[in-house]
């Protein structure tokens, strides 16, 4: 380990600010002069540093911080007061007192022997992790005398040459000096751009990325050797913020812990600290995850560019992103993607810029859908089936809707419901339908273009192999379990072969994986079984209530008790089902970051998917269907009789089941428990150090670093959760629209307060995340093409089997006598004489319409009482049945015909962004070729000047007085110049 001894020792102003001196290591072709890092003795360091922003020198930027936690023990706390007194005595005490990398003893006196075991081997696990940090190239900055007690901060800083490694390693696409012109459009199509852009200036965010850009740098891999090709103007700003952060990270992840401390166990007691660091441990290729999870480090982020409110705070991107962005107020606007992308990597801007375009689509779909919904409004007085059952001349006696409490009633109370069902169920739901898949289908190409866009704009184009050879790298917990394999088989066979974890050490995991999503399937099933045995239960309760005003609203007070518990049950699973798909997925051990992401959403999404469709599955093809008929009912637990569907069908119900499921989640889940609960936290956080800063007045009046405000922020947890509870959203728009034509609307209205929530939480309360390339939205594009191709069946079959779009038709051109709907219900319905119900079973009260009841109707296709075959399924049953498995294929494949039709006419990749991709390598090909014409004619050059010099020197010798070795080591000295 390269450091130099000579500053170890630092003044005594510095008050816990330890300096590491290091010297990179030499790159390729680059001779490195060893670096000396010292402390600017200021009287405000602060005014350098910029609050945590650079080094205590002001010129070193802070790339990313590490934190950990310590204790200080008597001894330390007395040093620390001495330093406070005697400039002198803290140099010398400076002197002993190891900083992280050194590597040695720490000879402070014999009560630091008491300190916590494991205390004591994470801060010597810390000086091994960062003496190979600086091994690496970095530079350190520990800051201990901070405001939050405790908790001490490592500045990692990257200088230029690991800079240049780094990128050259990674393969960051770097702009170079050649600039080109971008393909603009002519004529027609120019007026029209023209006349768009000053119709949406507007709504345009004022940040100078989204202006008109005419012209383009060339962008390459960074390479060393080729520096030359590049724009280095300003070093300073070559390598933004985003990249110096992942450039660290990088470094951090690879870089490991070679040594700890060696326990001896606790029957041998606690040895001194030289002989515990002569037995050392091999930690493995674990990095900074690692250390993490071992609580080495408690946290490690880069920073903010700064503070985002206040009068006097410097302009910057998180300030330019919270106005322009991040703010409620501009929700109107659209959101500055590529600033997005500046600031917070590739990864996060393409959720954003999906997020957009979704939220962009959203509006047609919102459009058509009000059209739809007004256009049952407005037909509602015309929809004969619904005016013949409100007409009570018709009087239409049904059978009773439970045993023994329940009697009979006339069709013409359930006017109301039927009137309703006819806004949702009518001809322009089966368009919207069909509509809304092709909806589906043109937002995935939309898209598609969008993000190869975005991919042009933002140097991706070739991103394939990187993405690979970057994401390929095994996690810490995969490694610990081949080492964990490696040593239990090297003490059994003597094996010291490499590893690797085969599906038989993978299979108990295997097995418990299938074992829990069955069991957690089940459960969401049995709670949905559940609810419905309350249904059923509560709605026989309510039924034997003495008022006749409790008796006519149980319908209502059922479904919606029963959807209220739904909802909350949906929202509980669902954070359970979250934690259960992370411990299912970790205990598989997957060996790459991709692999463990790709498993961990595929998991959250089934489980997330059962819970929260389950019910609407149920009410939409389950309920009704399994009632059996009057005289022959099924019961469950032989006595609680199957539910069966309002007079109006079951599409109603379904409707009021999905409009409060879906706005359910959004406004409590989705927008109250990302408001409420970072608030909750804030202000928790908030009370602590109003108590601490009680506690010490001198430490309330300083100023907190940038890395101190940072550290009280929430961590970044991920984009899975944002993704999950959009497709979520998105699968309430597309897979049930046929009931609810309204959802595209509420999906609209949630999205653009969502967007505003996201990037105020993501700029405001999250700590800054590590930027992560990424050329696409992964594995999510694929469940959302899964989710849209699930939506035209389901949508077929509701239309088919839930709603009575084909009984209509079939009795429009089958039955009717006058080519109209007169006559619907009445051939609707079947004939029960009431002489056959089952003992104990009829009416307790069958005088209450105020006459004999004979002959009672129920809704199905079943023989008359006076028939043969009474009660069997009748002929115009199975009609109706061929009927809608015959629209269900029609529709299904039409659908699909024209799904594919719009996605294979729609090219992935616009014209103009192939056209120019095409451009970029043309021009790339010029420069190298140029490149190469420039070095062999300067070589000719320099072969020509050698060889006139050599004729010189061999025509001049015999004139000139010099020896024969003088002449030719004046030839040689030449060649060396050149």
């Amino acid at each position: 380990m390269r450091v130099n001894e000579k500053y170890s020792s630092l003044p005594a102003e510095e008050k816990g600010i330890h300096i590491i001196n290091i010297r990179a290591i030499e790159d390729i072709g680059y001779v490195q002069h060893e670096s000396i890092l010292l402390n600017s003795l200021c009287q405000d360091p602060d005014a350098n540093c910029k609050h945590g922003l650079y080094f205590r020198d002001g010129k070193r930027k802070v790339d990313y911080i590490l934190v950990y936690h310590f204790k200080k023990s008597s001894v330390s706390k007395t040093l620390t007061r001495r330093i406070h007194h005697n400039d002198s005595s803290a140099r010398s005490i400076k002197q002993d007192h190891q900083l992280p990398g050194k590597g040695g003893h720490l000879d402070v006196g014999e009560s630091e022997l008491h300190m916590d075991y494991h205390e004591d081997d994470k801060r010597f696990r810390r000086e091994e992790y960062e003496g190979n940090l600086m091994e690496a190239g970095l530079e350190l900055e520990r800051d201990e005398d901070t405001k939050i007690h405790g908790v001490g901060f490592v500045k990692i800083h990257a200088p230029w040459n690991v800079l240049c490694r780094e990128a050259e390693f990674l393969k960051l696409k770097m702009p170079t000096k050649k600039v080109y012109q971008i393909n603009q459009a002519h004529g027609l199509l120019k007026k029209i751009n023209s006349v768009i852009q000053k119709i949406t200036e507007p709504i345009q965010p004022k940040v100078a990325e989204l202006k008109p850009q005419t012209v383009k740098r060339l962008s390459y891999p960074f390479s060393r050797e080729k520096q030359h090709l590049f724009d280095l103007s300003d070093k300073e700003s070559f390598f933004d913020s985003k990249t110096r952060s992942t450039i660290v990270y990088e470094i951090l992840k690879r870089t490991t812990c070679t040594k700890a401390k060696y326990s001896m166990g606790t029957g041998e007691g606690r040895k001194t600290e030289t002989t515990l660091l002569n037995k050392r441990w091999k930690c493995g290729k674990y990095g900074i995850t690692s250390l993490l999870a071992n609580g080495v480090y408690s946290a490690a982020y880069p920073l903010h560019d700064g503070d985002y409110e206040g009068e006097n705070v410097e302009l910057n991107d998180r300030k330019l992103l919270c106005e322009e962005w991040a703010s409620y107020g501009v929700f109107y606007k659209y959101q500055p993607i590529d600033l997005v992308r500046k600031y917070f990597g590739e990864k996060i801007g393409l959720y954003f810029a999906w997020l957009g375009v979704y939220t962009e689509m959203l509006i047609p779909a919102s459009i058509v859908g009000v059209i739809v919904f007004l256009y049952g409004c407005a037909t509602v007085d015309e929809n004969i089936p619904s005016m013949e059952m409100c007409d009570e001349r018709n009087n239409i006696t049904m059978c009773p809707l439970c045993d023994k409490t329940c009697s009979y009633w006339k069709m013409s109370s359930a006017c109301a419901t039927a009137r309703a069902s006819h806004l949702f169920d009518n001809p322009a739901t089966v368009f919207f339908s069909v509509f809304m898949a092709l909806w589906a289908a043109t937002f995935m190409e939309h898209w598609k273009r969008k993000q190869m866009r975005l991919n042009y704009r933002w140097d991706l184009t070739g991103f394939e192999e990187e993405e690979e050879a970057v994401k390929a790298h095994p996690r810490a917990e995969y490694e610990a379990k081949v080492l964990e394999k490696s040593l239990r088989k090297e003490y059994i066979h003597k094996k010291t072969d490499k590893e690797k974890l085969t599906w038989k050490d993978r299979f108990p995991a295997y097995f418990t994986n299938f074992v829990g999503i069955i069991f957690m399937v089940g459960l969401t099933f049995a709670i949905v079984f559940g609810v419905i045995i309350y249904r059923i239960s509560t709605a026989a309760a309510l039924a034997l209530s003495s008022t006749p005003s409790g008796r006519s609203s149980v319908r209502v007070t059922v479904t919606a008790t029963a959807v209220i518990i739904n909802l909350v049950v949906i929202i509980i699973l669902d954070e359970v089902y979250g934690c259960i798909a992370r411990w299912l997925t970790q205990i598989e051990v997957p060996k790459t970051d991709k692999s463990f992401e790709e498993r961990l959403i595929f998991k959250a999404f089934l489980l997330k998917f059962v819970n929260a469709y389950t019910p609407i599955f149920y009410v939409a093809f389950f309920k009704g269907r399994f009632v059996g008929r009057p005289g022959d009912y099924v019961y469950i637990f032989h006595s609680f009789r199957m539910e069966e569907c309002a007079p109006g069908g079951c599409l109603m119900e379904l409707c009021i089941q999905l409009s409060i499921i879906m706005l359910g989640k959004q406004l409590i889940q989705n927008n109250l428990f990302e408001i409420g609960i970072p608030k909750m936290k804030k202000l928790i956080r908030y009370i602590k150090l109003k108590q601490q800063r009680s506690l010490d007045h001198e430490e309330h009046m300083k100023k907190k670093q940038r890395y101190e405000v940072d550290y009280n922020l929430e961590p970044f947890a991920g984009l899975t959760p944002e993704y999950m509870e959009m497709i979520i959203q998105f699968g309430f728009v597309t897979l049930f629209v046929a009931s609810f034509p309204l959802a595209p609307l509420f999906a609209l209205l949630n999205n653009i307060i969502e967007i505003r929530l996201d990037a105020k939480k993501f700029v405001t309360e999250l700590r800054r995340p590590v930027a992560v390339r990424a050329k696409d939205i992964g594995i999510w594009y694929n469940i959302l093409r899964g989710v849209g191709k699930l939506a035209v069946i389901i949508n077929a079959f509701v239309i088919s089997f839930t709603s009575d779009f084909i009984p209509r038709l079939v009795y429009l051109y089958m039955y009717s006598e006058n080519g109209t709907m007169h006559g619907f219900v009445n051939h609707t319905l079947s004939s029960f004489n009431v002489s056959d119900f089952q003992g104990g079973t009829a009416p307790n009260d069958p005088m209450e319409l105020g006459y004999e009841v004979q002959i009672c109707r129920y809704k199905d296709y079943r023989e008359p009482p006076w028939s043969e075959n009474k009660y069997e399924i009748s002929k115009d049953f199975w009609a109706v049945l061929a009927a809608r498995l015959a629209f269900v294929i029609v529709f299904q494949n039409l659908v699909m015909f024209m799904s594919d039709f719009v996605d294979w006419i729609i090219p992935d990749i616009p014209k103009d962004i192939s056209q120019q991709i095409h451009k970029e390598k043309v021009l790339m090909v010029e420069v190298f070729m140029k490149e190469e014409q420039g070095k062999l004619q300067m070589i000719e050059t320099w072969k020509d000047k050698d060889m006139k010099k050599g004729e010189n020197c061999n025509n001049h010798s015999p004139k000139v007085s010099r020896s024969h070795s003088g002449s030719m080591s004046s030839c040689h000295s030449y060649h060396i110049d050149v």
